[in-house]
């Protein structure tokens, strides 16, 4: 075993940890690894730490980094730009940004009444609760460094192409008058100290834990009933990967729900477990961060109908688009 296969299973996937879970269950509580509830009580335990510990330590990295990027330079930085190369940005931009769909919209409103093009405030707006840089060490800890990546450019590129086409429709007229008029004064960017930038590491991870830890636990808690109690055959019936509509079900099954991708990975894990596409899985987890219900509720605030509308139906399909291409060739990646 190399040092980086190594380094992947004890920091990432944290095998040290499943051990001493499996010690836990076993000399502990007396349960069989191999029964119902000794292998749910093992998934749970298991992935609330592991999800806890990364979130923390990655949260207080991201935040540090973050700390260079307040709004006003991100929106300097995009102002200067135009086409592609902003979409691409702002995409990338929103990688660094919250953490849930809900919480980039403020950003979203004062990027727009600064006057940047609806293409790159989209762009960004469908980057920043799909992809973030936890998300690919997350997704590496629980499947492979492969997908991780995979995932992450289909991303990038959705909210790019998603972005661009929404800025050539023309829909402009479509946003609410507020957020035209709101208009984001020039504030300098502020000479963090390194006591202040660890001070803000520390309080983001404070904020962000506190947002999404029930998240997790659900997502944990399903993912374990998965794991252990839904028969094989059903869920493969339903979303197996021979299924034309898998990645259709999948899809409209994560709209209506609000979580991030902290609490949606450990569902995936469990799918994947027994049978479902990787791309059925996917689409599934970009749906639930992308397109949930109470984000389109908060977009229709500043948005009117059609050009929501629009939104939803260019990210819903390239969704199912990346859903099936993955299904098709998650050989190559599993």
């Amino acid at each position: 075993m190399n040092i980086f296969q190594w380094l992947n299973d004890q920091l990432l996937r944290m095998q040290w940890l499943h051990d001493l879970v499996r010690l836990l269950v076993e000399e502990v509580f007396g349960l069989s690894m191999a029964s119902r509830i000794g292998g749910s009580l093992h998934f749970f335990i298991y992935d609330v730490i592991k999800i806890f510990i990364l979130l923390s330590v990655l949260i207080f990295g991201i935040s540090w980094v973050q700390s260079y990027f307040p709004p006003e330079r991100t929106r300097s930085i995009l102002g200067n730009m135009r086409g592609v190369r902003a979409n691409t940005m702002a995409a990338l931009l929103g990688t660094v940004t919250p953490f849930c769909s809900c919480s980039s919209i403020p950003l979203f409103i004062g990027f727009t009444g600064a006057g940047l093009p609806l293409a790159v405030t989209f762009s960004f707006l469908i980057s920043s609760p799909l992809v973030d840089l936890a998300s690919v060490i997350l997704l590496a800890s629980i499947f492979n460094w492969p997908i991780a990546v995979a995932y992450v450019v289909v991303g990038l590129v959705l909210a790019v192409i998603g972005g661009t086409l929404i800025g050539r429709a023309g829909m402009e007229r479509y946003v609410a008058e507020f957020v035209r008029q709101q208009r984001v004064g020039e504030i300098p960017l502020e000479q963090l100290t390194l006591k202040d930038r660890l001070a803000f590491a520390r309080e983001q991870v404070r904020e962000i834990v506190s947002r999404v830890w029930l998240y997790v636990l659900i997502g944990v808690g399903i993912g374990a009933f998965i794991h252990n109690w839904i028969p094989q055959s059903f869920v493969t019936a339903l979303l197996g990967q021979d299924k034309w509509w898998s990645v259709i079900v999948a899809t409209l099954i994560g709209v209506p729900m609000y979580a991030d991708i902290f609490g949606t990975l450990p569902i995936a894990e469990a799918l994947v477990g027994k049978g479902v596409g990787l791309g059925t899985v996917l689409a599934f987890m970009m749906a639930v961060t992308a397109l949930s219900l109470p984000s389109l509720i908060m977009l229709r605030k500043v948005v009117e109908p059609p050009l929501l509308a629009l939104f939803f139906v260019i990210v819903t399909g390239g969704i199912m688009l990346i859903g099936y291409v993955f299904n098709a060739f998650s050989h190559l990646l599993l």
